[in-house]
């Protein structure tokens, strides 16, 4: 049963493959391998995320979490341009877009760190293993983190207790959006492939991150920020 949802909502996200070719060409792996590294992996996530939830309903402990998730996403996508951008590998509107979708994402980072507060956590470490490293990697991927994080806003969005929380997922949501039509243009695929947006659950958002392996520490521990 968890085998099947987790596969129908990753093909809702990724209706033209963008985000299963992207991860499994950096890993060296089929695109069927990949999904069912992430239909496993995500049945146990999806169970413990779907818990709590069914348990104890609407709460500010759940929309800590909510954003604590929503950070998490934030510090990857922020850590992901700011190295490409730093790697100078990109030219032209490519570049223009790294540039200044990176500032949008520090923004958002720093607007969740203020609305969480102490409860804020420390950025992971990540190694974007090559993705940084040439236009073509950059490009496939940013469509699949910018679709991702779209469908993973949409996914808890209703789920949200307090009305300051659901503000400031939304304020972002939007511009995600936007980030997301914006790559997929430079790409040469379509905007706005479809007339709905499905959302992602957060067990199968986290699940595609962990199969990629971009995040390798937490923040408490020493290491470079960036290793890719």
């Amino acid at each position: 049963m968890t085998s099947s949802h987790s596969l129908s909502t990753l093909a809702a996200v990724d209706r033209d493959d963008a985000l299963t070719a992207a991860f499994a060409k950096l890993h060296g792996t089929t695109r069927a391998a990949f999904l069912r590294r992430c239909v496993i992996g995500s049945g146990a996530l999806l169970a413990a995320a779907a818990a709590p939830a069914t348990a104890a309903g609407p709460s500010i402990r759940q929309d800590v979490s909510i954003l604590e998730f929503a950070l998490t996403l934030e510090y990857l996508q922020d850590s992901f341009y700011s190295e490409v951008v730093r790697n100078n590998v990109l030219t032209g509107a490519l570049a223009d877009q790294a540039r200044i979708v990176g500032g949008h994402e520090r923004g958002h980072v720093e607007t969740l760190r203020h609305t969480l507060g102490a409860k804020a956590a420390p950025s992971p470490f990540f190694d974007f293993k090559g993705a940084t490293e040439s236009a073509d990697a950059f490009r496939r991927t940013a469509v699949a983190f910018e679709d991702l994080a779209v469908a993973a806003y949409k996914g808890q969005a209703p789920r949200v207790y307090s009305n300051q929380y659901l503000a400031a997922l939304l304020a972002i949501h939007s511009v995600e959006a936007r980030h997301a039509a914006w790559i997929r243009r430079l790409a040469g695929e379509l905007p706005a492939p479809t007339a709905f947006d499905q959302p992602e659950s957060r067990g199968g958002t986290e699940a595609l991150v962990a199969s990629t392996h971009f995040i390798v520490r937490t923040g408490s521990q020493q290491s470079p920020r960036f290793t890719g």
